[in-house]
């Protein structure tokens, strides 16, 4: 019988301890959350805590087996019930199969920087049928056909991040025909990033007349891009309240305007780019640590009749002088 005023954290509904360790950096909820009590574990073992998963950061320091291993432990964890998917730079189109083989039930999903091909798109975009919100920002590898089997597949899509990097456009033509493909198949977008594609007047036209239901369009960056005096915008900023960022740019304001101006529950998570993220990520130096503390083999650490009364957690915080091989400083509680 617990004491007056002591909280049995072990005895908390599954899934209200996995809305709390989803709030936990990743390495503490792999490594640390499962040493607690056998309750824990099998928190962590299923899938309360991996229905929204954000490893993005942590992809760019790892290496392309360890990001496979970690996406092979997290999505099978999750067991069908993936709601929201970020990964950053997925190396190839084997392990983006794989993500979509448990994508059923992905809402959004954020693959920035990856190198996906058209290939792949045509043969997994039907099993992204209930995608809300997709970011393919600085994908160099795809083009038109990939957006097009996106299109036709992903029919409740809304959200459209296709963003490129200035220097990873310099070999391409006019970029037009990607946005033939999103008008021809993804009529009821309402937000739409396309920084620095390669696009003309014409594209955009076609975009705009296209998608009534757009209420938000980014084409900083695109130098063919010429709004000013266009009739067919000013009509359609003046009826459907449409916003139209750039095509010129002026960082800090355009920064604070995007922000304002998004509604997409997707941009919680942030905006990725080559120079958005300035990172001190020394507790993921070595990401086979978190792997292999949670292979699923110490199921016997916890004994079943083991007396978790007077059980007191207790935080800590690293210190800069002490790594102990995942970046854990003894600290003080």
């Amino acid at each position: 019988m617990p004491r007056r005023g002591v909280r049995c954290w072990e005895e908390l509904l599954p899934d209200a301890l996995g809305l709390i360790f989803r709030k936990l950096p990743l390495q503490e909820t792999l490594t640390v959350v499962p040493r607690v009590c056998r309750s824990w574990r099998k928190v962590v073992a299923g899938p309360y805590c991996w229905q929204e998963i954000d490893i993005e950061e942590w992809c760019m320091h790892c290496k392309q087996d360890q990001m496979h291993r970690m996406l092979q432990l997290l999505l099978g964890r999750s067991s069908g019930s993936l709601r929201k998917l970020a990964v950053y730079a997925v190396p190839d189109d084997a392990i983006f199969s794989f993500i979509a083989d448990h994508g059923a039930s992905l809402d959004s999903l954020r693959v920035p920087k990856s190198r996906l091909s058209d290939a792949i798109f045509d043969q997994v975009a039907e099993k992204f049928q209930k995608l809300t919100s997709l970011d393919i920002s600085y994908c160099e590898n795809m083009g038109a056909r990939a957006l097009e089997a996106i299109g036709r597949h992903c029919k409740s899509l809304v959200s459209l991040k296709r963003a490129m990097h200035p220097l990873g456009v310099l070999d391409r033509s006019c970029q037009d025909d990607e946005a033939m493909a999103i008008a021809k198949t993804m009529p009821q977008l309402k937000h739409l990033e396309m920084a620095y594609v390669l696009l003309t007047t014409s594209g955009v036209r076609t975009i705009v007349t296209a998608c009534r239901e757009l209420e938000f369009l980014d084409v900083r960056g695109c130098w063919d891009v010429k709004l000013e005096g266009e009739e067919w915008l000013a009509k359609r900023q003046l009826e459907k309240g449409l916003k139209v960022l750039g095509p010129e740019v002026v960082d800090r304001y355009d920064l604070h305007y995007l922000e304002s101006c998004s509604d997409d529950e997707d941009d919680e998570w942030g905006s990725i780019g080559d120079e958005d993220y300035h990172l001190d990520w020394d507790l993921y130096d070595d990401a086979d640590i978190m792997l292999e503390n949670f292979d699923g083999s110490s199921d016997g650490m916890w004994d079943e009749d083991q007396d978790l009364d007077g059980l007191e957690l207790r935080l800590y915080v690293a210190s800069d002088d002490s790594d102990h091989g995942i970046g854990w400083g003894p600290g003080s509680p």
